[in-house]
């Protein structure tokens, strides 16, 4: 294999959201043993919007900048400044920091598009970057394909007292190795695990210790649960220097506004330049249109927040009882956003053939938990963002074909 087939081969999308393998698994297939579980077809890889439609008035707001014309259109390449100014008064209040519109923020096409950035802006080839196992399967991706190295920080997400968290001394290790990076999701995904107000001041004062810059990724923050502890903004720590941290945020799940693709990154004057310059070869601009949607953001009609955190914590709850009644599942409760993140008994497959079969026979699509740390194998993890009724039958239906290969 060639250096350039290698670099591309780590980035294989097999089991990204919606991009699962529906071809045939060949020996696979043949070595999968039971009659298919009907039922209807359920995609936890990503949630879904027909089940929790975007915000109200969103296509309407995307109809106003189509209409606008080419001011909407053609915007700068960090964004529409008015809307950039509008978006940092809502981040500043939320975030508990001040967010700098002109000079440190920037429209992405989606907080895909924004981490992509954010890395590109802050490592090169040989720099040591630290990342937390597990957490989101990008991260990895990313630093590899930049042909940086990757220095592994291990969150213990399966504890049954639900207290353990990061290991706070491997991650001063990584700094003390080099590592000039800290990349990582709050709340943690696919675990739903929120950092305590004493872990992110740890987090500050270590970055702060050590000079390295920080990548926060919050597109879950606003998804919190009543059974919540404090969330701390990672910005909004004393000590913490505003240049080498990038907070990263969209409305494409909490608000269901994924198919507009909008992202946004707030921090450091220097790294949001690098990252304009960077979005400016890439893709210009998120879609013109699509930021006039943004006016939506954190503006919801009263009590719609309320209502979807709801309904989320009612899925979640049954679902967390389903997983538990199972003998041999272990799962942590998710403290906010839309992943369970289950680890299963042993099986007389392996477990990636174990999600494999899942989908044959169930019509049930999860996403691997080696995708998120190679210590996760054995998990697999859960949008729970779906139909109530849909998500609980092929919750069901999983646990029906797991005591099929059961030991």
């Amino acid at each position: 294999m060639s250096a350039i087939e290698e670099k591309f081969d780590r980035l294989k999308t097999e089991n990204a959201p919606g991009q699962e393998s529906r071809k045939s698994g060949g020996d696979m297939d043949k070595a999968l043993l039971g009659d298919p579980i009907e039922g209807r077809p359920v995609d936890f890889s990503h949630g879904d919007v027909d089940a929790f439609e975007p915000t109200p008035g969103s296509f309407g707001l995307f109809k106003q900048g189509y209409e606008e014309g080419g001011a909407q259109a053609y915007t700068e390449y960090r964004g529409r400044s008015l809307i950039r100014d509008m978006v940092a008064e809502r981040l500043a209040a939320f975030t508990k920091a001040p967010v700098d519109a002109d000079n440190g923020m920037i429209l992405t096409p989606g907080t895909q598009g924004a981490l992509f950035l954010a890395i590109a802006a802050t490592i090169t080839a040989g720099d040591k970057v630290a990342i937390v196992e597990p957490d989101y399967f990008a991260n990895r991706k990313l630093v590899q394909f930049f042909d940086a190295e990757k220095v592994p920080v291990r969150l213990d997400y399966a504890d049954s007292t639900e207290k353990a968290g990061l290991n706070l001394e491997q991650l001063e290790g990584a700094f003390k190795q080099g590592a000039k990076a800290f990349i990582f999701s709050n709340p943690n995904n696919p675990t739903g695990v929120i950092y305590s107000p004493d872990e992110i001041a740890a987090i500050a004062a270590l970055a702060s210790k050590y000079g390295a810059t920080v990548i926060a990724d919050q597109l879950y923050s606003r998804l919190q649960y009543s059974d919540c502890p404090v969330y701390s903004h990672l910005r909004a720590c004393k000590g913490i220097d505003p240049e080498k941290i990038v907070t990263i945020m969209g409305p494409s799940k909490t608000e269901s506004l994924s198919g507009f693709r909008l992202g946004v990154a707030f921090g450091g004057k220097s790294i949001i330049e690098r990252m304009e310059r960077l979005q400016a070869i890439v893709s210009l601009r998120a879609a013109g249109y699509s930021q006039a949607v943004l006016r939506s953001w954190f503006a919801e009609p009263e009590g719609w927040m309320d209502e979807r955190i709801a309904l989320h914590q009612a899925i979640r709850d049954d679902l967390l009882g389903r997983f538990r009644a199972s003998e041999g599942i272990s799962v942590r409760t998710p403290q906010a956003g839309s992943y369970l993140f289950p680890k299963l008994p042993t099986l007389s497959i392996p477990p990636q053939q174990f999600v494999h079969a899942l989908r044959k026979q169930t019509a049930v699509t999860v996403t691997p938990g080696n995708e998120f740390a190679p210590h996760s194998a054995d998990s697999i993890r859960l949008n729970f963002s779906q139909d109530h009724q849909a998500a609980v039958s092929a919750v069901d239906r999983l646990l029906q074909l797991l005591d099929r290969y059961r030991l």
